[in-house]
Order: C-alpha cells, then sequence, then structure tokens
C-alpha cells in the first residue's frame, strides 16, 4: 500500500500540534512527522535534522529555485520556513505514512501537491473567544502578540472551508477520537 500524508493546520492555540503528538504515539498508524527546514539561527538545545532542518537564507533561497519545497514561507525578512519534498520521500522511502502539521496556506499547498493521497484536517477551536482564553492561559505571549496571533487566527479561519475535513476542537478526548477516526478510515482507503 503506497504511503499517505495527512495533513493538519489551525489557528495558533486551536490545538493541532497537541492532536497530531497523540497520534504519532499511535504505532497503527504508522506515521512519521515531516520535519520542516528554516533559516532562523538554531536555539540552544534544538538539533539540526530532528527540530528542523537549519538553512541559511541563501541556502533556502537557492532550494526555492530548485523546486525542492512543497511549500515555504518567509515569515520576516530573510527568515524562511518550509517542507522539504526531500523529508517526505526519505519518510515514503521507510514506508511510513507522513504527517504534517503546518500553516492553512502550507497546508493548501501539499494538499494540492499530493491530492488523493493527502488528508488535509483544519483543526477549528469551538469560538474565537476560546481560542483568546488559550492563548493567554499560556501565558508566553504579549498583549501585543496575543492580538496579532487572534488577528491573524481570523484571517485563518476563513480557510476551514478549503480542507477535506474540519475537526472542531471543543473537548480534547472527544477530538483525539475524532482525529483516530478520521485518520484510520483515511488510512485504510
Amino acid at each position: 500500500m503506497k504511503p499517505k500524508v495527512v495533513i493538519f493546520s489551525a489557528p495558533s492555540g486551536a490545538g493541532k500540534t497537541t492532536v497530531v503528538k497523540h497520534l504519532l504515539a499511535m504505532p497503527e498508524f504508522n506515521l512519521s512527522f515531516s520535519i520542516s527546514a528554516c533559516s532562523r539561527k538554531k536555539r540552544e538545545g534544538e538539533v539540526d535534522g530532528k527540530d528542523y532542518y537549519f538553512l541559511s537564507a541563501d541556502e533556502f533561497r537557492k532550494k526555492i529555485e530548485n523546486n525542492d519545497f512543497l511549500e515555504w514561507e518567509e515569515v520576516y525578512a530573510d527568515h524562511f520556513y518550509g517542507s522539504l519534498k526531500s523529508e517526505v520521500d526519505r519518510l515514503t522511502a521507510a514506508g511510513k505514512n507522513v504527517v504534517f502539521d503546518v500553516d492553512v496556506k502550507g497546508g493548501l499547498n501539499i494538499k494540492k501537491y499530493y491530492g488523493e493521497n493527502a488528508l488535509a484536517v483544519f483543526v477549528m477551536p469551538p469560538s474565537v473567544e476560546i481560542l483568546e482564553k488559550r492563548l493567554r492561559d499560556r501565558s508566553t505571549d504579549s498583549e501585543e502578540a496575543i492580538r496579532t496571533r487572534i488577528d491573524k487566527a481570523v484571517y485563518e479561519l476563513s480557510f476551514a472551508e478549503k480542507f477535506d475535513v474540519v475537526l472542531v476542537n471543543d473537548k480534547l478526548d472527544e477530538t483525539f477520537a475524532k482525529a483516530e477516526k478520521l485518520i484510520g478510515d483515511f488510512l485504510k482507503k
């Protein structure tokens, strides 16, 4: 059976990373996480090839020119993030199904590239108010950063209908169960 690609996208704070980590811990799905590339400096404790593939901005640009990315974005000047085709090739060659945790535009680009061999899941917060509460409860962002994230979230929510499935993350146990069923059904196809 051909390996498949599962894409999770959501606004910051919606819970996509939590759902992805849960699914990665389930051996029956044979999932491996697609490690992204970035052009920022490695932070203390980060490992190249484990946390990210760390590239210089020039190396990143060269890979863009060579069409080596499924999707990429320049988040700030010379700060690029993207998903390498070679990473998916590496994982699928090992017989793994690949899972992505990416922004909405990146998720839609990956879906377009893999078509029916990909499942694109949009993780939806129950409401913008609950999303804002989750971001505040993290206590990791300034007021300005929270406002920026909420404004971006409102924009990102407008993309939900373009995904194969919208998964509302209201109660985490129920969200896990729904995600398990979605992924299980998709991988059986």
